[in-house]
């Protein structure tokens, strides 16, 4: 089974990131990206890159930013294909950003 890993982030979290603690934490984060059960994912732009669409009595509504106002914002994914639920949370929590503050949400992909 497929399982998306969204990443959520407090960008503040970041700010007193040194350039050689950043490096490190990119190693990491392309550690997961090169495991086996890796199947794709990608680094998203900041959310003030985003937008936002929603159709309200037929009409398209454009908005800036992302859906929710929240202090976390996804900031990424990965895609992984695991055996099981326990094997997704497993890689879930290698990502750098559950132990820095964010979240990592798992959830079964439907495939078709």
């Amino acid at each position: 089974m497929k399982y998306v890993l969204l990443v959520y982030d407090d960008p503040k979290q970041w700010e007193s990131v040194t350039d050689e603690q950043m490096a490190d934490l990119y190693k990491e984060y392309a550690a997961v990206s090169q495991d086996p059960a890796s199947v794709g994912g990608a680094q998203l732009q900041p959310v003030d890159a985003a937008k936002t669409v929603r159709i309200k009595n037929g009409e398209t509504l454009v908005t800036d930013g992302p859906f929710a106002e929240t202090k976390e914002q996804l900031g990424g994914y990965y895609v992984v294909e695991a055996d099981s639920a326990d094997k997704a949370l497993a890689i879930a929590a290698r990502i750098p950003s559950a132990r820095m503050g964010g979240s990592i949400e798992v959830r079964p992909l439907v495939e078709m």
